[in-house]
């Protein structure tokens, strides 16, 4: 017979604090008593205080020794006696079950089993191993910790989880296990039993440094695997050729001699190319390919020959084709924009006659030359010097031989424009709203603006071909300022790459503002992230796509790969190693507190009926006789 959440100490302390004081207030009772006389006359006056008197023996010592049992009983509850000895206590265990993506490599003996499947069976045979008493946590480790059941006694329920455990896309963090299983067994009130590690240990990082548990066991798993695999594929447009995508691919060997391996590429079904290399041992080698295309398309790395271990021999990332805008220009002079508008790269321009305007929009841009359509355009558009009554933009004024003031600051549409000594032919003055970007303006006002409501507009006040803006190099920059305004994915800068799933390391470009970045998951949902400096960091946990904005710039990653270990980590001496051989215990310890906290509470019901309730009627009855006694004796 033990207490399970109280020392004895600590239960005789409690005791004492709860029988001296309700011994005193037996014994010190100053409460007053009803008092039932013939008649006032000779009472004394009701000024003078009532003479306390201390008792000098227990009035109702049956009460007293009810009330010490029943709280007594109670605090032996909270206390929880149980029947046995400590050493018949349920232990708290904790299965770490490796999870991580090297699980998945097929062991050297049998093709036909994996890691995993090894793995498994020394858990099952462990769970055999503890006694039926003890409960038993299973955890799932890889980079996070994930508990699949809580602490348990019910072996089929362990052993359909571990059953169920399959090997994720991470890399294991064993220290972050480790630490999630000590804090698990501290919130327990039951005996801390074992940690039980079941794995190879092959951890991402660093290997881990900290002191392990006490009670630490390993199951070690024999992986003498020899691997090579693709650890990461990047793709990015050639800056000498837009057409071309410049495919960089590391490849490494993870195992004890040198490897000769070929890296094939394949583009939409068709080869890409193809490289054969020599790996050294523990070791990685980079190979580079030119691909040329403008069309989107799923490129495919294969590594060969396949190995043990096939989730890092394939990679697939999708390409994104080159972006580009349709334009089409209604003029009867088409001459005079031709230079500019062909002047910017991927923009594929249409001429027409302004006699074969149509208002349904493609979806592209439309350039309109002095006239206004029966109908506005449905998209985007650039209206040049167009009639002052059907301008979008309300005309004030009309002038002519007039100079050129300045360009807008602090906005896009203006970035890097400078002129001197500009003389505007003749121009519009727009009354401008408070919500316009006014782009260019005279000394009366603003002669370009911008607007963004459904779709977005600029309306030239004059034509720039036709004007002293023709010889200036701030005209094909202005172009392509309102085409990077209207359509900034014209020049986003694409790339792509195959990584692995995990913590995801993307490094921004000194130019680039961390605040301004943005990841995105497949189906658009904001991924959180983290940066410090000019590194971007996130966590994917599973298999995807994630995006990743920042400016004018998109990474797309296809983290496809599984995540590798990086070292192997060794169990110090003195961790127990095997499965453990438990010694069959005393017989299993039972709680008493239930039974206890009921006969409490039954004495302290039966303390107040016997002698709560009835104590008014008892002093009544007492004070009754005490008037009578005198008419008694006189009669007889």
């Amino acid at each position: 017979m033990y207490f399970l959440n109280l020392s004895l100490a600590q239960f005789l302390t409690l005791a004492g604090a709860i029988a001296v004081p309700t011994v005193l207030l037996y014994l010190l009772s100053r409460a007053r008593r009803k008092q039932m006389v013939a008649t006032l006359r000779f009472w004394v006056a009701a000024e003078q205080p009532a003479v306390v008197q201390r008792r000098k023996r227990i009035q109702q010592p049956l009460s007293l020794i009810l009330q010490l049992v029943s709280m007594l009983l109670l605090l032996l509850a909270i206390a929880q006696l149980r029947l046995g000895t400590p050493l018949a206590t349920p232990r708290n265990h904790v299965i770490l079950l490796d999870t991580s993506a090297w699980m998945s490599a097929r062991t050297p003996v049998d093709r036909r089993r994996t890691l995993m499947d090894d793995a498994r069976d020394k858990a099952l045979q462990y769970l055999k191993a503890v006694p039926a008493a003890d409960r038993v946590m299973l955890v799932r480790a890889d980079a996070l910790a994930t508990p699949a059941t809580s602490f348990e006694t019910d072996r089929a329920k362990l052993e359909r989880a571990i059953a169920q455990s399959v090997p994720a896309a991470t890399a294991l963090n064993l220290d972050q296990a480790l630490a999630f299983a000590q804090h698990e067994q501290a919130l327990s009130p039951y005996r801390i039993g074992e940690i039980v590690y079941i794995g190879p240990g092959r951890v991402a990082g660093e290997q881990t440094q900290s002191a392990p548990p006490k009670n630490l066991r390993v199951l070690s798993v024999s992986d003498p695997i020899e691997n090579c695999g693709l650890r990461k594929i990047a793709v990015r447009r050639s800056e000498t050729d837009p057409d071309v995508w410049d495919i960089y691919a590391s490849v490494r060997n993870y195992g004890s001699s040198a490897k000769v391996l070929t890296l094939a590429l394949r583009f939409g079904g068709g080869p890409a190319g193809a490289r054969r290399l020599t790996v050294p041992p523990e070791s990685e080698r980079e190979v580079t390919f030119a691909y040329r295309t403008r069309a989107a398309g799923m490129l495919d790395a294969t590594l060969l020959p396949h190995d043990a271990f096939p989730g890092d021999d394939h990679a697939a990332l999708e390409l994104p084709a080159e972006p580009s805008l349709a334009i089409t220009v209604y003029s009867d002079e088409p001459d005079l924009l031709r230079p500019i508008v062909t002047a910017i790269p991927r923009v594929q321009a249409t001429f027409r006659s302004v006699g074969e305007y149509r208002a349904d929009g493609n979806g592209g841009l439309v350039i309109l030359d002095r006239f206004h359509p029966p109908q506005p355009p449905a998209g985007n558009a650039i209206w040049i010097q167009p009639p002052a009554e059907a301008s979008p933009v309300s005309v004030r004024e009309t002038l002519e031989n007039v100079p050129f003031d300045h360009w807008c600051s602090g906005n896009a549409l203006c970035a890097g424009l400078h002129t001197k000594d500009l003389r505007l032919a003749s121009t519009y003055v727009f009354e401008s709203a408070p919500d316009d970007i006014k782009i260019g303006q005279v000394q009366s006002g603003p002669v370009i603006v911008a607007r963004a409501d459904q779709y977005k507009t600029v309306v030239f006040g004059f034509h720039p071909a036709l004007s002293d803006l023709r010889y200036e190099l701030a005209t094909p920059l202005l172009f392509g300022n309102i085409l990077r305004w209207m359509a900034p994915e014209l020049f986003r800068r694409s790339s792509a790459a195959a990584s692995n799933a995990g913590i995801v390391t993307v490094q921004l470009d000194a130019d680039l503002h961390p605040e301004d970045a943005r990841v995105f998951e497949q189906d658009g949902t904001p991924l959180p992230f983290t940066t410090r400096g000019q590194t971007l960091r996130f966590f994917s946990g599973t298999p995807g796509t994630v995006r990743v904005q920042a400016g004018d710039r998109e990474t797309v990653y296809s983290l496809t790969l599984p995540e590798m270990w990086d070292t192997r980590w060794q169990a110090p001496a003195g961790v127990k190693r095997g499965l453990p051989g438990f010694r069959p215990g005393p017989a299993i310890s039972r709680d008493l507190w239930e039974a206890l906290a009921v006969l409490g509470g039954l004495g302290l019901l039966a303390e107040w009926l016997l002698f709560g309730r009835a104590e008014g009627r008892m002093r009544r009855m007492t004070a009754h006789l005490a008037v009578l006694r005198p008419h008694i004796r006189k009669a007889s």
